[in-house]
Parts: C-alpha cells; sequence; structure tokens
C-alpha cells in the first residue's frame, strides 16, 4: 500500500523537485479531490456528450477521468515510450480513419507470404492474431455444456438452469418486438404521408385531424413516445437491436444444437491442438463492432479532426481476435493471453466474460504467465448488474480461484460509470463487490469508433474497461519503470472517493454508499495517476 493517500500529496508541492530523481518526467501538481455530493442535474450538450468521459469531475462536475485535464497541464513537453496494448476481442477494423495509425506491426513478420518469419509459431501475424478463424456466432458456454455433456450432473444441472431462465424470455420477446416494429414503422409510415412531411413534430400531430379511429390511435400512439422524448427513428432502430439481440439469443447463442466452430476445425477442448486460426485479426462481418469500438476509446488518433479522440497517445494497438458472437472459448483467450505477452504488449484489454468456465484452469495459468512477464491485465465487470462478492455470481475470467482471494496482482477489474454524477452514477447494467471490483470508470453511452470509418454511442462495462486501459497504457509510458502491480496500485489508490449514496442495478435497485460497491471505493482519475505515478517513480512513495 503506498504510504499515504492521495490527498496527503496536496502538500508536496515543489518538493518532488529533489536531487537524485531517476526520471525527467516529474509532475507536480496538486490532486484532484472532491467533496460535492448533490446530483448533476443539467443535460450534456452534444460535445460533452460524445466526451464525457474525458472531461473533469471538480470542473465539470462530470465523473470523466480528467484526461484532458492531464493533457493540457500535467504532459505539455514531456515524452513518453511507446506501449504496446493487446485488445483481445472481436476483430478490429484495422483500415479505420481513426485507428489505422495506432495499429500495431510485426516488424518481423513479412505480409502475405505463408511463413512464419519471426518463429513465434504464428504465421502472417502482422498486426495480431485471429484465433476464431473464419467464425463468429457462436453458443455461450451453458449451451455448449448441454450439446457436449461437459462437467459432471450437478454442473450440468446448472447450465440447465440458466439456459431454461434465459431462453423463454427471447424466445417470447422476439415476436413481440418484431410486432412492434411492424406496427411502429408502419404508423410512422403513415403519419408521414397523411402530414405530407419526412419530419414532423410534437405540435404536428397535435394539430392534425385523424381520419378515422384507427388513425386516431395511430396519431396517440407516436405522439405519446415523442412526449417521452423519444425520437420515432431513433425509437426504430433500438427495437431492430433488440430483435437482432433474440434472434442471435434462439439462433446461435442459446440453441443447443448449434456449433459455430466447424469453421475453425479444431478440437477447441483440447489446449494442445493449437495449430489454429490465422494471421488477420480484422473484423469480418458487419456487426462485428465491438473490438474497434474498444480500440477507440483506448487509442484513437488523438488530435487529427476526426471522430474521437483515444484515452492514449504513444500507443500501438495488438489486435487479437478470440472472442465470437457468443461466449469465448477457455482456449483461446488462453492462447491469447500468451499471445499478448510473447510478443509486446505491456497491457491487455479484456472486454469479455461468462458464467461458466470448463477449463478455467488454462486462463488461470495464463494470468499466472502475464503476472510473471509483467503485463497487466484489465477486465470489464460484466453487464448483469449483479454482486459480484455473491458466490452465486460467478463471472469469468476472474483473479479469485476462491471468492475473495486473488492470486495474481496484475488484475483489475472495472464497473461502469453514466456521466450523470449523484445516485444514477453506477449505469443499471454495471456488475459491482467490495472485494471483486476494483474501481469504476466512464462505461455508458461512450462515442467511438465502429467499422467502415462510422462511430457510434455504446455502453457496457465493455467500454469501462478500456478507458482504464488507456489509462494504464500512458503510466507505463510515461512511467516505464514502474511494474504493472504497481500501476495496478496507483490506479486504485488515486482514484477520487466519492460521499454519494448509489444505486445499483438500476434505478429500481438497492442504494448502497460508492464506498462499498468496489475495492478502492473510487472512480478512476488519470490526473491524480500522473501524480501518484511520479511520485512513486521518483522514491516519493513506496508500495
Amino acid at each position: 500500500m503506498i504510504r499515504s493517500k492521495i490527498q496527503i500529496l496536496t502538500g508536496l508541492g515543489m518538493g518532488l523537485l529533489m536531487m537524485g530523481c531517476s526520471t525527467s518526467n516529474i509532475i507536480t501538481a496538486p490532486p484532484i479531490n472532491y467533496s460535492n455530493s448533490s446530483s448533476k442535474v443539467a443535460e450534456l450538450t452534444d460535445q460533452e456528450s460524445r466526451h464525457w468521459g474525458h472531461l473533469d469531475l471538480q470542473q465539470d462536475t462530470i465523473p470523466g477521468m480528467s484526461v484532458d485535464r492531464a493533457y493540457t497541464e500535467l504532459l505539455k513537453k514531456k515524452k513518453g515510450e511507446e506501449v504496446i496494448v493487446a485488445v483481445i476481442d472481436s476483430g478490429i477494423d484495422l483500415d479505420h480513419e481513426d485507428i489505422q495509425e495506432v495499429i500495431w506491426t510485426n516488424a518481423d513478420e513479412k505480409p502475405g507470404d505463408g511463413i512464419d518469419n519471426d518463429g513465434n509459431g504464428y504465421i502472417d501475424d502482422i498486426h495480431g492474431y485471429n484465433f476464431l478463424g473464419e467464425s463468429y456466432n457462436e453458443q455461450m458456454e451453458m449451451a455448449r455444456i448441454l450439446r457436449l455433456k461437459i462437467g459432471d450432473e450437478a454442473y450440468q444441472a446448472a447450465a440447465r438452469a440458466k439456459l431454461n431462465e434465459m431462453l423463454p424470455e427471447a424466445e417470447a420477446g422476439l415476436p413481440q418486438l418484431k410486432q412492434v416494429e411492424a406496427m411502429l414503422t408502419q404508423a410512422d409510415k403513415n403519419i408521414k404521408e397523411s402530414l405530407g412531411k419526412e419530419n414532423y413534430s410534437l405540435a404536428d400531430l397535435q394539430n392534425y385531424q385523424p381520419k378515422n379511429p384507427q388513425e386516431e390511435r395511430t396519431v396517440g400512439m407516436l405522439m405519446q413516445l415523442i412526449g417521452m422524448g423519444e425520437e420515432i427513428p431513433a425509437t426504430i432502430k433500438n427495437i431492430q437491436k433488440g430483435i437482432k439481440y433474440y434472434e442471435t439469443q434462439v439462433n446461435y447463442n442459446l440453441n443447443v444444437d448449434f456449433n459455430g466452430r466447424i469453421p475453425v476445425g479444431d478440437d477447441p477442448y483440447d489446449i494442445s491442438d493449437d495449430q489454429y486460426g490465422n494471421g488477420n485479426p480484422d473484423s469480418r462481418y458487419q456487426d462485428e463492432s465491438h473490438g474497434s469500438h474498444v480500440a477507440g476509446i483506448i487509442a484513437a488518433t488523438r488530435n487529427n479532426k476526426k471522430g474521437v479522440d483515444g484515452v492514449a497517445s504513444n500507443v500501438k494497438i495488438m489486435s487479437v481476435r478470440a472472442v465470437p458472437n457468443g461466449d469465448e472459448y477457455d482456449k483461446d483467450i488462453a492462447l491469447a493471453i500468451h499471445y499478448a505477452v510473447d510478443n509486446g504488449a505491456k497491457v491487455i484489454n479484456a472486454s469479455f466474460g461468462k458464467g461458466f468456465s470448463p477449463n478455467s484452469e488454462w486462463v488461470y495459468e495464463a494470468l499466472n504467465y502475464a503476472a510473471s512477464k509483467d503485463v497487466l491485465f484489465v477486465q470489464a465487470a460484466g453487464n448483469d448488474g449483479i454482486d459480484l462478492d455473491s458466490p452465486e455470481n460467478p463471472v469469468f475470467p476472474n483473479d479469485h480461484k476462491s471468492q475473495t482471494q486473488e492470486f495474481v496482482d496484475n488484475y483489475l477489474t472495472i464497473g461502469a460509470l453514466t456521466p450523470m454524477f449523484g445516485e444514477n452514477m453506477v449505469a443499471s447494467f454495471s456488475n459491482y463487490g467490495k472485494e471483486n471490483v476494483d474501481i469504476f470508470a466512464p462505461g455508458d453511452e461512450i462515442y467511438s469508433t465502429m467499422p467502415d470509418n462510422q462511430y457510434e454511442f455504446q455502453g457496457g462495462t465493455s467500454m469501462a474497461a478500456p478507458a482504464v486501459t488507456g489509462l494504464a497504457a500512458m503510466i507505463r509510458s510515461y512511467f516505464p519503470d514502474l511494474s504493472a502491480a504497481q500501476v495496478k496500485q496507483v490506479i486504485m489508490d488515486s482514484g477520487i472517493p466519492l460521499a454519494v449514496e448509489v444505486h445499483v442495478g438500476g434505478p429500481e435497485g438497492p442504494v448502497k454508499s460508492f464506498s462499498e460497491i468496489s475495492k478502492s471505493g473510487k472512480i478512476v482519475n488519470l490526473y491524480n495517476a500522473l501524480i501518484l505515478a511520479s511520485e512513486v517513480a521518483n522514491g516519493n512513495a513506496s508500495l
């Protein structure tokens, strides 16, 4: 534990400029503190909404990570080293206008010659590796357990119970959403024709005289939606996303008879069967966007007047395609971690997780390997709105083979925040836990890169983890002598503690003190982390 908490650093001032410092990246500034407990009620501007994770709690009353402030006030005229960050995820659009300049290139491999030039065991791995081959849609692990009869009777019974909980909801929700989507789409089309305009307002509907009872009901429905603040095109698009989600669950994720691994051709339950996949980790499918969104949060090219700014500069993104549209295989994740470590990654982002892990020991071994090689592993906490400290809520991977005893010191688990400071600051979907979540970061309605030079808002702990990954990469860039364990502790100790009560599991969920829903009880802050990292690197604080 660091000798004194971040608040004590306020009085140190120029005392940092002492003889014998080991680095020129000495940062002298008082850290950010925040004692206000009043909720933020003002709506975000359009500019704020696209950038809120980089804003400053003290100056903007938005629980961002003070990224802009850190660059402006702390990092001028300071230089960092290049850091390789591995994104273990779906494929990344390697040609995206805002990502292509930060993609890692394996200089020792020659593209397209079908030869393992660098002798690392992977052919043509120019920008990373693809452990999924040409597969994408996959089962959830519970369905695979039942299809392949994995584990004992109790394990299979637990998988069956979870499947029976989820499948009926998807099967019932799919036709309902299709019906609503058809009705709303037709209503929107009809009223546009009746009004003679493509875009209409609530006032237009209020002034319109329906011609028959059916049209009256249509107008009433549209008025009700618009009156609730909903935009009809956006509502239709969201319903269509819901339809796609349920279709994927019914047809692939929860379908016991589906086998998405056939295109790969390996035995995914044999760790020694490791000659599979290929060297192209690019995204392949129209809706394969998750890895691109994550990569942009970490390191989209800054200040290029395009799209978004990533958290980190001096970063190269290594794309490791190992997460399908369904649950990842333990073998793929274990091998992906080894690949990332062996090829120079100093931080690994893991925006994935699942409730069953029949070969978790393979992943645990890989995490131990990463720890032994001084690589930081940043994991999303998960999106079920549950307390991870409960034995009934296992999520894999994790850093605790028992419920609370951590077996590695290089592992961070991240919960998600919304931009609205106060009781609804914790995202409704975010998992939490005093023992099994380390810290919280911006993760709801995050604007980032999508395939084909597009950009979109997405939410999830999948978005919170890369925010912290970018922050960790900044520490490793400017203070390269700090170990992965030190970087983890700096991030946790330098966060901002908040004396607020928050809902967890959604607005109707229980109310808890923010200090009691993660191990640190804090929100991540780049500004403070850089100050504290400077202290540790220059011998003014110890672990």
